[in-house]
């Protein structure tokens, strides 16, 4: 089988991949990182009255014109509106985010009025009308829809939902994510070691990603070295989730059984082996509406092609619009680069920025995928086309922040 593009790979991933149906209903404390299902309207208008803007006097912009001294008739703070109409040479006290009294247009700032405290205030500079005061729904208004179907909620949009009187919201249903690790060498961390092997890491890291993103993530612990077992682990997998992640054992060893215990539980595969370094043994399989993405057992493997893979399928999966958008930008090499061979690159890189202020991408001498203290010092990756000529540094790149 030759190896797939990249870009070709993940296209028939998501092409494969639908939105899941379920919805569920979440309070604010429980929203952020979710991923709404529809969008969301105003149930009422912000503000829902003309408010102060600063602390001061509501008055009359037509009272301002010749600085006349002006009677305080009251005082109005948030939450406790003035009741009363203020008339022609008329003021009342008001603080930020108080209602403006029925007759007042203007707020005339307290830095500019003689007499503060008293119950005649002589004003310093004249205003125009609506100085410094908040109209009503000058930041929203009942049944506007301000946040859309598919977006990410964070701190900003779970406010925004909030002050539009919202306290619970409909969201994607998670995407259940079982995570197997296959391999006799592995061990789990604090575990005593025999000869020969290695601490288990790589289920840690996706489980992670996985919840970074919005899924919910199911270690289901290391699967020996064994058709049978490894049959088994992706049988129980497939029964209870929508997405297997399977790290290691999809290579072409002799000890390699993801790819036969796929096809016997009914799995297509749909493609295998891509031209990427790191990860090449990637692979990616269907069964109905049960996906299953095999990542390399290396670790920063793993890890890259999490994110150039798992991340937009599970974007797909929660209903998230552009899945597969660029997040690349560009920037500057840090240093010369030979040519590259027919594997589409991806190194880790640290950035900084040079006397001109230009982004520079520079990547580390080694690129071992074994080496994962790289991989978490690494401010970026820094993409390598397949086939591209030798560079110097200075030269154009494009990279992904991590």
């Amino acid at each position: 089988m030759s190896l797939m593009a990249p870009d070709l790979a993940r296209a028939r991933m998501l092409a494969a991949a639908v939105t899941l149906p379920g919805t569920q209903t979440v309070t604010l404390v429980g929203a952020r990182g979710r991923t709404l299902a529809e969008g969301v309207m105003a149930l009422r208008t912000q503000p829902p009255f003309a408010a102060s803007a600063m602390d001061g006097y509501a008055v009359r912009a037509t009272d301002l014109a010749g600085l006349a001294p002006l009677r305080v008739l009251g005082e109005a703070k948030a939450g406790h509106p003035f009741r009363g109409t203020v008339g022609p040479g008329n003021a009342v006290r008001i603080f930020t985010g108080a209602p403006v009294p029925h007759g007042a247009d203007t707020i005339l700032i307290q830095e500019n009025a003689q007499g503060v405290g008293t119950g005649i205030i002589t004003p310093t500079q004249a205003e125009h009308a609506g100085r410094f005061v908040r109209s009503a729904g000058l930041d929203f208004r009942s049944g506007d829809c301000l946040l859309k179907a598919g977006t990410v909620l964070d701190a900003r949009h779970i406010g925004l939902a909030a002050s539009m009187g919202h306290s619970v919201l409909t969201v994607r249903s998670q995407p259940r994510v079982a995570i197997l690790s296959t391999g006799d060498e592995l061990a789990l961390p604090g575990a005593a070691l025999r000869d020969g092997q290695i601490v288990s890491s790589n289920a840690y890291a996706l489980a992670a990603f996985v919840e970074s993103l919005g899924g919910l993530a199911d270690d289901q612990g290391i699967v020996a070295d064994d058709a049978d077992a490894t049959r088994l682990a992706i049988a129980n997998a497939a029964d209870r989730s929508d997405l297997i992640v399977t790290s290691g054992g999809a290579s072409v060893g002799d000890h390699d059984f993801v790819q036969a215990a796929l096809v016997a539980n009914g799995f297509a595969i749909n493609f295998w082996k891509i031209a990427v370094r790191p990860g090449k043994p990637l692979m990616f399989g269907v069964r109905g509406s049960t996906l299953c993405l095999g990542l390399p057992g290396n670790p920063v493997s793993s890890v890259v092609c999490a994110i150039l893979f798992l991340e937009p399928l599970l974007r797909r999966l929660l209903g998230q619009p552009n899945p597969d958008a660029d997040r690349s930008e560009g920037a500057l090499l840090g240093r010369a680069l030979p040519a590259n061979d027919l594997r589409q690159e991806y190194m880790r890189a640290s950035i900084g920025r040079d006397d001109a202020g230009n982004l520079v991408a520079t990547p580390f001498t080694s690129q071992d995928s074994s080496i994962q203290r790289l991989m978490a010092s690494a401010d970026a990756l820094l993409i390598r086309p397949a086939n591209a000529p030798a560079a110097e540094a200075g030269s154009a790149c494009r990279i992904i922040r991590l």
